[in-house]
């Protein structure tokens, strides 16, 4: 399938057809598109709570009306299905509002993070919805059409975090929303039939993305959000409104274990982690003080998916409803119900990242054990090299985060005009006491980190710098640990 935006913007399925055929027969994908699910869930329930946030409650009935407003309005200023619509809001309700707004009329959705206007320009965009106007305007005007999307039509594009690289963005239809990614939420809700997820992350991330398209649209559940995370808020919020799930990367686990307030914990059915590696203390912290289990998602905005309550064992067994995956060349390759159209407005992205069948390469290093389960043994790109020494940084950032001074932990590279590279620990610390730069090593050593890997500079932050999704910023980090190391 190809679609051509009013702007001339084209994004193609790279997925055979007859693969997205067959995981509509096998139950995989629902063929419809998602304001019509959304129409079927304000119909089955319509004072249900649909939105939670810092202004109170929306049922599915309220919500839905505001929808249709914003929606008639966005239709009379010439917006159509042939549109990409860029959404500016911030966490809340009128984020939801403008989603759902855009997927009534049958066009797609853009999420712009704060200071990424220029994915407006890449993405053709005609339309934007901030402070809950519209601005742009039409230079010829297109109705909403007749009928709804067709479920294989664009409805949403992720915008990927640019924690270590410029943000791609990635092309998703209603069915890989519906089908592949609500699949893997309903395996991470298990047996709670009417789910309340509480999303910690920006739903600009990916991994912030399934609110609206899968909580709301797909499985008729109260989606709760808040416009910023702060521990003490969020602990307020699981307390208060008593979430069955509650999502957030590790950084932001992290720093809620660590927070000293009481938290009623009642509610929960499990805490989901996701976005980057989670680090076995944080994993045990949590475990510790929520007393629920710990689902830790491997996945990425370009389609890769795969979960698991036990990460100390690998990151899960593939699912075939989301997608299936293959190790091809020792990297992980995914495929499936919910794999993307195509990166937006890149072919070099899909020249290097998209694979013929429709595999999407991952970037990421694997195997499968013995009991099937997926092992991510390292980053491709994520590299230091060190007078041609390959380090990967995670691997030493695992072993450092044992150390019981330190409380958070990421190593980035600093130039070297001999080496070409040399290996920087970042660390916040625990009650102000940090190791020196040899007390570190020594550590590591000790715990048989090979010589070759040890970092040569030590920073000691009173904070890491964090991105728009709560994930830590490797770019920020490697700028500033270049200024302060650097030759």
């Amino acid at each position: 399938m190809t679609w051509i935006s009013a702007t001339g913007v084209v994004l193609r399925d790279l997925v055979p057809a007859a693969l997205r055929r067959e995981w509509v027969r096998s139950g995989h994908c629902p063929d419809r598109d998602l304001y019509s699910l959304f129409r079927d869930r304000v119909r089955e329930q319509p004072t249900r709570p649909a939105v939670i946030d810092d202004e109170g409650t929306l049922t599915y009935l309220v919500l839905d009306a505001a929808v249709r407003e914003l929606a008639a309005r966005l239709e009379a200023a010439g917006c159509g299905p042939a549109d990409i619509v860029g959404v500016r809001e911030p966490a809340g309700r009128a984020a939801v509002l403008a989603e759902l707004a855009v997927l009534a009329v049958g066009a797609v959705v853009l999420p712009v993070p704060p200071g990424s206007d220029e994915l407006l320009d890449r993405a053709g965009v005609r339309f934007v919805i901030g402070n809950g106007r519209i601005a742009g305007a039409a230079k010829f005007r297109r109705g909403a059409g007749s009928g709804r999307p067709h479920p294989e039509a664009p409805a949403r594009i992720l915008v990927s975090s640019g924690s270590e690289s410029e943000p791609k963005m990635v092309a998703y239809s209603h069915n890989a929303f519906a089908g592949g990614r609500a699949n893997y939420l309903r395996a991470v809700h298990g047996t709670t039939s009417v789910p309340r997820d509480l999303v910690l992350v920006q739903p600009t991330s990916g991994f912030g993305s399934f609110g609206v398209p899968v909580t709301l649209c797909c499985l008729g559940g109260t989606l709760i959000v808040t416009r910023w995370f702060e521990p003490g808020a969020a602990l307020r919020s699981i307390s208060e409104h008593r979430p069955t799930h509650v999502f957030a990367v590790p950084t932001m686990w992290r720093r809620m274990v660590e927070h000293p307030a009481e938290v009623d914990t009642g509610g929960l059915a499990a805490i989901v982690s996701s976005g980057d590696t989670l680090p076995p203390s944080t994993l045990a912290a949590c475990r510790e003080r929520f007393s629920v289990p710990m689902i830790d998602i491997y996945g990425s905005s370009d389609g890769v998916n795969c979960h698991t309550t036990t990460p100390e064992n690998g990151v899960g067994v593939p699912d075939p409803a989301v997608c299936e995956i293959r190790i091809s060349d020792g990297e992980i390759c995914a495929r499936g119900p919910m794999t993307p159209l195509c990166y937006v407005a890149a072919p070099e992205l899909d020249a290097a990242y998209r694979l013929d069948g429709g595999w999407v390469r991952s970037g990421d290093n694997g195997r499968f054990d013995d009991l099937g389960r997926l092992q991510v043994t390292g980053r491709r790109k994520r590299v230091v090299i060190r007078g041609g020494y390959t380090i990967s940084p995670a691997e030493v950032e695992r072993a450092i985060g044992d150390h019981p001074a330190v409380k958070e932990v990421a190593c980035v590279p600093v130039p070297d005009t001999e080496l070409g590279e040399r290996l920087c620990a970042s660390v916040t610390v625990r009650n102000g006491h940090p190791p020196s730069l040899s007390e570190l090593t020594a550590f590591l050593a000790a715990r048989g980190v090979a010589t070759p890997k040890l970092p040569e500079f030590l920073v000691v932050l009173p904070e890491l710098p964090i991105g728009r999704t709560g994930k830590v910023c490797y770019r920020t980090l490697t700028r500033l640990a270049a200024r302060r190391c650097g030759q």
